[in-house]
């Protein structure tokens, strides 16, 4: 299994959102100005570090879901620019969401498995590696909340709303429990796992995404569509835990924090 599928469709609103915060140098600014996250300067293009994760981490294919309006990510990753993994694109005609942006990368994905990021997250390549060498189905990467904050930029604060995963006694996924309550937190007990959007999926993962209506957002999400999977077409989703920290490029503030830590991360394309 050597494909993977980076979700770059995204408004960027948080990105374009001003912030007095954030001390951005002019390329900087205008980068965030676009709210084209995977294109932000982090020394060289954000995205460059996460395509030389996946090549490292074995993978050989990765389709990009862009925007037709994204000619900018085309220009910088097609023609052959990335000579360590064969990249594709596929458009997500409009913005409805995670689940709706996976199932346009369908006809990439073939009869084939594939692992699905986010484009303004860095993923440890070891994560990466073990949804491709340690699963033979449909998973997740999970990650310990600690070792997000002791590691990792991204503040405490917005990892405490971020979707907390459950497991069974077998390791497969129970639940997934969207900005979690103080009670729902107590009664999982420690350590808490978090969801970043780093996923393994078998096929059938499409039919899922094609199945699901409107969340209360207006967009079809992928743990909508994971939830479907599992309670309507019997997937399993096994459950991979780590410690390790996940880099976050959402927000203007995040820049300076992102840049420091992936300063002296070698890139290879």
């Amino acid at each position: 299994m050597d494909k993977a599928v980076i979700l770059a469709r995204g408004l960027g609103r948080r990105m374009r959102k001003a912030s007095g915060e954030a001390e951005l140098t002019e390329e900087e600014a205008r980068a965030a100005d676009t709210g084209l996250k995977a294109l932000i300067p982090i020394g060289r293009p954000f995205l460059d570090y996460t395509l030389s994760a996946l090549a490292d981490a074995g993978y050989r294919g990765v389709c990009l879901v862009i925007g037709p309006e994204h000619r900018q990510i085309r220009e910088a990753y097609g023609a052959g620019r990335v000579t360590r993994l064969a990249v594709t694109f596929a458009v997500q005609a409009e913005p409805l969401g995670t689940a709706d942006a996976t199932a346009a990368a369908r006809e990439f994905a073939g009869a084939d498995d594939v692992v699905v990021i986010n484009s303004d997250n860095y993923y440890p390549a070891s994560a990466l590696r073990a949804l491709r060498e340690e699963l033979t189905g449909s998973g997740l990467a999970a990650f310990r909340r600690e070792g997000l904050l002791a590691g990792g930029t991204i503040p405490a604060e917005r990892i405490a709303g971020y979707a907390i995963v459950r497991a069974d006694a077998d390791g497969h996924l129970a639940e997934i429990i969207e900005k979690p309550t103080d009670e729902q937190l107590a009664a999982i007990g420690r350590p808490v796992y978090v969801s970043m959007n780093c996923w393994r999926f078998r096929p059938v993962i499409f039919e899922a995404c094609g199945s699901i209506g409107l969340s209360s957002r207006g967009e079809k999400e992928l743990p909508d569509a994971v939830e479907y999977a599992r309670r309507e077409l019997g997937e399993t989703f096994d459950v991979l835990r780590f410690d390790e920290p996940v880099l976050d490029l959402s927000r203007r503030e995040d820049i300076a924090g992102v840049k420091a830590r992936l300063a002296d991360v070698e890139v290879n394309l």
